[in-house]
Protein backbone atom coordinates (compact mmCIF):
# COMPACT_ATOMS: atom_id res chain seq x y z
CA UNK A 1 0.00 0.00 0.00
CA UNK A 2 1.63 3.36 -1.22
CA UNK A 3 1.69 5.94 1.88
CA UNK A 4 1.19 9.65 1.36
CA UNK A 5 2.09 12.53 3.39
CA UNK A 6 -1.06 14.94 3.92
CA UNK A 7 -0.38 18.13 6.61
CA UNK A 8 -3.50 19.84 7.68
CA UNK A 9 -4.28 22.50 9.79
CA UNK A 10 -7.01 25.34 10.46
CA UNK A 11 -6.65 28.77 11.06
CA UNK A 12 -8.65 31.52 11.48
CA UNK A 13 -11.87 29.00 11.87
CA UNK A 14 -14.16 29.45 14.85
CA UNK A 15 -15.04 26.13 16.30
CA UNK A 16 -18.43 25.86 14.99
CA UNK A 17 -17.34 26.30 11.70
CA UNK A 18 -14.15 23.24 11.94
CA UNK A 19 -13.57 20.71 8.82
CA UNK A 20 -13.30 17.28 9.56
CA UNK A 21 -9.19 16.41 8.99
CA UNK A 22 -9.81 12.80 9.09
CA UNK A 23 -12.14 13.21 6.26
CA UNK A 24 -10.00 15.50 4.48
CA UNK A 25 -7.59 13.25 4.60
CA UNK A 26 -9.58 9.97 3.89
CA UNK A 27 -10.85 11.65 0.92
CA UNK A 28 -7.18 12.93 -0.56
CA UNK A 29 -6.62 9.14 -0.33
CA UNK A 30 -8.90 7.40 -1.64
CA UNK A 31 -8.62 10.33 -4.71
CA UNK A 32 -5.30 9.96 -5.16
CA UNK A 33 -5.79 5.70 -5.25
CA UNK A 34 -8.86 5.72 -7.39
CA UNK A 35 -6.68 8.13 -9.61
CA UNK A 36 -4.14 5.22 -9.90
CA UNK A 37 -1.56 7.50 -8.31
CA UNK A 38 1.32 5.06 -8.10
CA UNK A 39 3.69 7.15 -6.17
CA UNK A 40 3.73 8.23 -2.79
CA UNK A 41 2.66 11.75 -2.42
CA UNK A 42 3.06 14.83 -0.52
CA UNK A 43 -0.33 17.13 0.10
CA UNK A 44 -0.50 20.45 2.23
CA UNK A 45 -4.05 21.70 3.09
CA UNK A 46 -5.37 24.59 4.52
CA UNK A 47 -8.34 25.49 6.19
CA UNK A 48 -9.40 28.72 7.00
CA UNK A 49 -12.40 31.19 6.59
CA UNK A 50 -13.29 33.49 3.87
CA UNK A 51 -11.37 36.30 5.06
CA UNK A 52 -8.41 33.99 5.13
CA UNK A 53 -9.09 32.58 1.64
CA UNK A 54 -10.14 36.37 0.60
CA UNK A 55 -6.79 37.24 1.23
CA UNK A 56 -5.20 34.47 -0.44
CA UNK A 57 -7.30 34.28 -3.83
CA UNK A 58 -6.66 37.80 -4.30
CA UNK A 59 -2.96 37.41 -3.67
CA UNK A 60 -2.52 34.35 -6.09
CA UNK A 61 -5.37 34.85 -8.60
CA UNK A 62 -5.80 38.68 -8.16
CA UNK A 63 -9.48 38.06 -7.02
CA UNK A 64 -10.71 39.87 -4.30
CA UNK A 65 -13.85 37.94 -2.95
CA UNK A 66 -13.58 34.54 -0.35
CA UNK A 67 -13.80 31.63 -2.85
CA UNK A 68 -14.50 27.91 -1.77
CA UNK A 69 -11.40 26.29 -2.49
CA UNK A 70 -8.63 26.89 -3.98
CA UNK A 71 -5.78 24.69 -5.58
CA UNK A 72 -2.09 24.83 -5.89
CA UNK A 73 -0.27 22.35 -7.81
CA UNK A 74 3.27 21.55 -7.69
CA UNK A 75 3.99 19.33 -10.49
CA UNK A 76 2.15 19.33 -14.04
CA UNK A 77 0.94 15.75 -14.50
CA UNK A 78 0.54 14.76 -18.14
CA UNK A 79 -2.78 12.86 -17.74
CA UNK A 80 -3.03 10.10 -16.47
CA UNK A 81 0.64 9.39 -16.18
CA UNK A 82 1.77 9.78 -12.89
CA UNK A 83 4.54 7.95 -13.11
CA UNK A 84 6.51 9.78 -15.55
CA UNK A 85 6.78 12.52 -12.54
CA UNK A 86 9.15 10.21 -10.48
CA UNK A 87 11.50 12.74 -11.25
CA UNK A 88 9.35 15.23 -8.80
CA UNK A 89 10.12 12.78 -5.76
CA UNK A 90 11.89 14.83 -3.10
CA UNK A 91 15.34 13.40 -2.73
CA UNK A 92 15.08 13.06 1.04
CA UNK A 93 11.39 11.79 1.43
CA UNK A 94 11.08 9.89 -1.76
CA UNK A 95 7.40 12.17 -2.15
CA UNK A 96 5.87 13.68 -4.40
CA UNK A 97 4.98 17.12 -3.80
CA UNK A 98 1.40 17.47 -4.99
CA UNK A 99 0.55 20.66 -3.98
CA UNK A 100 -2.21 22.92 -1.33
CA UNK A 101 -5.33 23.30 -0.93
CA UNK A 102 -7.01 25.49 0.60
CA UNK A 103 -10.98 25.03 1.71
CA UNK A 104 -12.99 27.86 3.32
CA UNK A 105 -15.28 26.33 6.03
CA UNK A 106 -17.38 29.32 5.97
CA UNK A 107 -18.06 28.76 2.49
CA UNK A 108 -18.90 24.89 2.97
CA UNK A 109 -21.16 25.26 5.53
CA UNK A 110 -22.93 28.11 3.76
CA UNK A 111 -22.98 25.97 0.54
CA UNK A 112 -24.25 22.97 1.90
CA UNK A 113 -27.16 24.98 3.59
CA UNK A 114 -27.67 25.88 -0.22
CA UNK A 115 -27.50 23.24 -1.90
CA UNK A 116 -29.61 21.01 0.60
CA UNK A 117 -26.53 18.77 1.88
CA UNK A 118 -24.30 18.03 4.64
CA UNK A 119 -20.87 19.80 5.52
CA UNK A 120 -19.14 16.44 5.50
CA UNK A 121 -20.60 15.90 1.81
CA UNK A 122 -19.52 19.50 0.89
CA UNK A 123 -16.13 18.90 2.41
CA UNK A 124 -15.81 15.23 0.38
CA UNK A 125 -16.69 17.20 -2.87
CA UNK A 126 -14.58 20.20 -2.68
CA UNK A 127 -12.00 18.06 -1.32
CA UNK A 128 -12.05 15.18 -4.48
CA UNK A 129 -12.41 18.26 -7.01
CA UNK A 130 -9.26 19.83 -5.63
CA UNK A 131 -7.56 16.90 -5.62
CA UNK A 132 -8.02 16.30 -9.13
CA UNK A 133 -6.76 19.91 -9.67
CA UNK A 134 -3.81 18.81 -8.35
CA UNK A 135 -3.50 16.12 -10.39
CA UNK A 136 -4.02 17.89 -13.54
CA UNK A 137 -7.95 17.75 -14.08
CA UNK A 138 -9.79 21.19 -15.50
CA UNK A 139 -13.03 21.80 -15.84
CA UNK A 140 -13.01 25.68 -17.16
CA UNK A 141 -11.30 24.53 -21.11
CA UNK A 142 -12.74 21.96 -23.92
CA UNK A 143 -16.12 20.54 -22.50
CA UNK A 144 -14.56 17.02 -22.98
CA UNK A 145 -12.01 17.98 -20.31
CA UNK A 146 -14.80 19.16 -17.56
CA UNK A 147 -17.05 16.26 -18.90
CA UNK A 148 -14.35 13.38 -17.47
CA UNK A 149 -13.67 15.64 -14.39
CA UNK A 150 -16.71 15.84 -13.40
CA UNK A 151 -17.53 11.60 -13.97
CA UNK A 152 -14.21 11.35 -11.94
CA UNK A 153 -15.76 13.39 -8.75
CA UNK A 154 -18.86 11.41 -9.29
CA UNK A 155 -16.80 7.45 -9.23
CA UNK A 156 -14.13 8.95 -6.19
CA UNK A 157 -17.17 10.16 -4.45
CA UNK A 158 -19.17 6.97 -4.65
CA UNK A 159 -15.96 5.07 -3.69
CA UNK A 160 -16.30 7.57 -0.51
CA UNK A 161 -19.84 7.05 0.39
CA UNK A 162 -20.98 10.18 -0.91
CA UNK A 163 -22.87 9.42 -4.38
Amino acid sequence: MIRHRIYARQSGVGAACKLSIPLIKRCIGTALRCEDVGLPCEVSVLITGDQGIRKINREFRGIDRPTDVLSFPMQEFPLPGWEACRHAADPETGLVPLGEIVLSAESVGRQANENCQTRERETVYLTVHSVLHLLGYDHTGEADDKKMMRARERAIMEELGFG
